[in-house]
Formats: C-alpha cells, sequence, structure tokens
C-alpha cells in the first residue's frame, strides 16, 4: 500500500506536467494569454517545484514523511481547482505556481517513503523501479488524456481531473502512514530555508527569462546573478552558522549523492527535449493534433515503462555505471536520428524510431540515477537527499527548457522563413543534437562512480 501511494503521487504530479503540454493552444486562445505569458502555465509550476524541493525535502525528514505528503496533495488539489476555473491569465499562473509548492512538498516524501520502507538493496531498487514505472505511466496517460480532454470536452478538466484523484489520495496516505515515522524534534532552519529556496527560484526564474531575452540582458543577468549571490549566502551559512542545516553540505561528501545528483541535472534536459520538443515536432511541423501527438508519444512512453522495471530487476547485479552507459548509449543513437526528421518524413521512420531508442534510454538510466543519488542517505537524511536528487533534475529541466528553446527560435529565425515548418524543424533538429551531447556528458560523469557500486 506504501509503494502504490508513493507511485500513484509520482503519477498524478507526471500526469499534471504532461497533460497542461497538450492544452496550451486552447488555454492560451480561451483566457487571451500572449505567446510570452502562456510559457508561464509550464514556467511557473517549474519555478516553484524546483525551487522549493529542497524546502520541502528538510520538512519531509522533521515533520514526517505523512504530514507533509498529506500536505503536499491537499495543496495540489486545492490549486488544480483554482486553475480548473481559472478566468484570467494570472489566475491560472498563480494556480500554476501553487501546484508547484504542492509537488515540492509531495515529491521529497514519497522517496523518503521509499527509502526508510525499502532498506534493502533489491528491494529498493524494485521500488524505484516502480516509482520511475509509475511516472511513465502517468506520462503515458497525459499524453493521451490531454489530447483527449482537450478536443473532446475542455481543457479546464486537465486541471480539475487532479481534485478527486487528489482526495482519494490522501485518504490513502492517512491510512497506510499511519504508522510511519512522524519526524524529528528539530528547529528548521530558517535562515537557510530563506537563502536556499529564494536562490534556487531567483536562478530558475532568471534562466527561464532568456527565452525572451538575451542571456546578456538585464532581464536575465539580473535574476541570475541574484540567485547565485543568494546561494552562495546559502553555501556560507549551511557551513558556518547553522546548528541543524537544511542542507547538511557533508552529504556531497557521499560519492553517490554527488555524481548522483549531477547526472540527473543533466538528465532534466533531455527529459524536456524528448517529451516537449517531440510533441511540438508533431504538432507543428508534421501538423498532428493535440490528440494525434499524445498517442504518437504513446510508445515511447509504454517502452520506457516497461525498460524502467526491467532496469530496476538489473540494477543490484550490474550496478549503477553499466546500465548508465548503456541508457546513455540509447540517447545518442536516438537523438543523432531524431535530428535527422524534416518536414516531409514520415512518423514511423522520423519519429517513432527514434523516440522508442531514447525511451529505452531513459528507462534505463532515470531509475538508475534516482537510486545512486539516494542509495547511501544517513539515518534521518532521506527526505532532504531526495528533495536534492529531484532539485537536480528540475533545475536540469528549467535551464534545459531556456536553452533549447532558445537554441530552436534563434535556429528558426535564421531561415527564409522562421514559422514555416521545415524553419521550426531545423530548430528542433538542433535541440535533439543538443540533447544527445547531454547523454554523452552523462555517459562521462557516469566513470566517477565505481564500476559496481552500491545502488
Amino acid at each position: 500500500m506504501v509503494l502504490a501511494l508513493a507511485c500513484a503521487c509520482q503519477f498524478m504530479v507526471i500526469l499534471d506536467s504532461s497533460i497542461v503540454n497538450l492544452a496550451l493552444p486552447s488555454v492560451g486562445g480561451e483566457l487571451g494569454f500572449t505567446p510570452t505569458g502562456l510559457a508561464w502555465v509550464v514556467n511557473g509550476y517549474l519555478l516553484t517545484f524546483g525551487g522549493f524541493m529542497l524546502l520541502g525535502g528538510r520538512a519531509a525528514d522533521l515533520f514526517g514523511p505523512r504530514r507533509m505528503l498529506v500536505a503536499g496533495l491537499l495543496a495540489f488539489s486545492v490549486s488544480s481547482l483554482a486553475g480548473g476555473l481559472a478566468t484570467a491569465p494570472e489566475v491560472l499562473v498563480a494556480a500554476r505556481v501553487a501546484q508547484g509548492i504542492g509537488a515540492a512538498m509531495m515529491a521529497p516524501a514519497t522517496l523518503a517513503v521509499i527509502n526508510t520502507s525499502f532498506t534493502g538493496p533489491a528491494g529498493r531498487a524494485k521500488a524505484f523501479g516502480a516509482w520511475s514505472a509509475s511516472g511513465g505511466v502517468g506520462g503515458m496517460a497525459g499524453a493521451v488524456a490531454g489530447g483527449a480532454i482537450t478536443t473532446g470536452v475542455s481543457w479546464r478538466w486537465v486541471f480539475l481531473i487532479n481534485v478527486p484523484i487528489g482526495a482519494v489520495l490522501i485518504v490513502v496516505a492517512m491510512l497506510s502512514l499511519a504508522g510511519a515515522r512522524t519526524g524529528r524534534r528539530e528547529p528548521l532552519d530558517l535562515t537557510g530555508a530563506v537563502t536556499g529556496t529564494a536562490g534556487l527560484a531567483t536562478l530558475i526564474y532568471g534562466v527561464m527569462r532568456s527565452v525572451d531575452h538575451g542571456w546578456t540582458s538585464a532581464p536575465v543577468l539580473g535574476p541570475a546573478v541574484a540567485g547565485v549571490l543568494l546561494l552562495v549566502v546559502f553555501t556560507v551559512v549551511e557551513a558556518k552558522f547553522a546548528t541543524q542545516p537544511i542542507m547538511p553540505l557533508r552529504l556531497f561528501r557521499i560519492r553517490g549523492v554527488a555524481v548522483g545528483s549531477g547526472m540527473l541535472l543533466l538528465f532534466g534536459g533531455i527529459a524536456i527535449a524528448m517529451w516537449y520538443f517531440t510533441s511540438l515536432f508533431l504538432q507543428n511541423v508534421l501538423g498532428f493534433s493535440a490528440l494525434e501527438a499524445g498517442l504518437g508519444q504513446t510508445p515511447a512512453a509504454v517502452a520506457f515503462m516497461v525498460i524502467a522495471r526491467w532496469a530496476a530487476a538489473l540494477l543490484p547485479r550490474t550496478g549503477v555505471r553499466a546500465l548508465v552507459l548503456a541508457g546513455s548509449a540509447c540517447f545518442l543513437a536516438g537523438f543523432g536520428w531524431l535530428a535527422q526528421a524534416h518536414a516531409g518524413s514520415g512518423y514511423v521512420t522520423g519519429v517513432l524510431g527514434p523516440t522508442l531508442l531514447v525511451a529505452v534510454g531513459i528507462g534505463l538510466t532515470f531509475p538508475t540515477l534516482m537510486a545512486a543519488a539516494t542509495a547511501d542517505a544517513p539515518e534521518g537524511a532521506a527526505g532532504i537527499v531526495g528533495g536534492l536528487a529531484q532539485t537536480a533534475g528540475q533545475v536540469g529541466g528549467s535551464a534545459g527548457l531556456a536553452v533549447l528553446a532558445t537554441a530552436a527560435g534563434a535556429t528558426a529565425a535564421t531561415e527564409a522563413a522562421g514559422s514555416t515548418p521545415a524553419a521550426l524543424a531545423a530548430g528542433y533538429d538542433l535541440v535533439f543534437l543538443m540533447a544527445a551531447g547531454l547523454g554523452l556528458a552523462i555517459a562521462l560523469v557516469s566513470l566517477l562512480l565505481p564500476r559496481h557500486g552500491r545502488a
């Protein structure tokens, strides 16, 4: 029951991310979003999800995963209701920001539940495989449901659907986690919480603004520099002044935590390139409808789900490095093939084949990286280590979205007619080549791990 709850929460978070992407055109048309403003329906969620993750992880350790999971589910469900009933762009963006906070409370708590409930390497690996596969199911369901709901009912139900799901999960959490550890009696490091959360959120905000402004412009450099300075202050506070730091820096001495988080930072860009930009390619270049694009991504989601479970079974025997190297090879081959697609490509040879390869790579690497980054969490630090791992993935995804979108837009603009399918395809092809480079970088970083290191 505990594992089913953790998987269901992960399912809902990923479902919400993927289901919104396919509804964006309808959302923009009905509420009157500008093209720039519409991006904040995605970015507002990513901003607070990534920025508040460390705080959510530490809170799970101090107050107990049960309390934080219930609180996160409640915040997520209420903000989903507000988003579904929104009548103005500002209301919907605010609801998405609140959803991100709820998700940042939920996600580390689910990892803390897994780490404290499954202590054996084999059992923990299988639990991570199921948790990762549930994300694949959520992505698959979101891709199909997003197009179907938007086309057949209303985009509002892509948010409202979270309300009954959240209500059921709150009841399950109250029952199944009744005997879970309730947390430790320690004060919350408020200075660290404020500087760390503000630093991450401000840095992510600056990076996101690069999509609309140049990297050297004041709207980008101002928040980015401020975010870096806040994170420097956060590091000094944690190292010198905090008696019970929100982010104990000694955790970075654990090789799995440091290297695993670094690889997850790179992996965030790969996930964005795979799901977000492939959806745009299908709709803007090949002319698919939202529903057709969702169905077009379903085979890759199924492949990811299956491979993630298989990789979890292999992990205790092979170790982290072998699976990461195999996954990186799939990234290089799949994204390299996908980068050859153009406006005249067919779906099967231009998109289906390469995305299946990339999905195999994601299935091999994602549960492996999460296990590597959290396996050696000390007693009482499962929440913060899980929060750190997911923060790395979210920051990587936010930065990846900004960098890759900027590169795609600049490339398309250099074509004779920047808004034609051929011009857009050129931009997306560059994105896929850059994603292949991220796969190579993950392979190189993985060499810092022992060949058969414990996962």
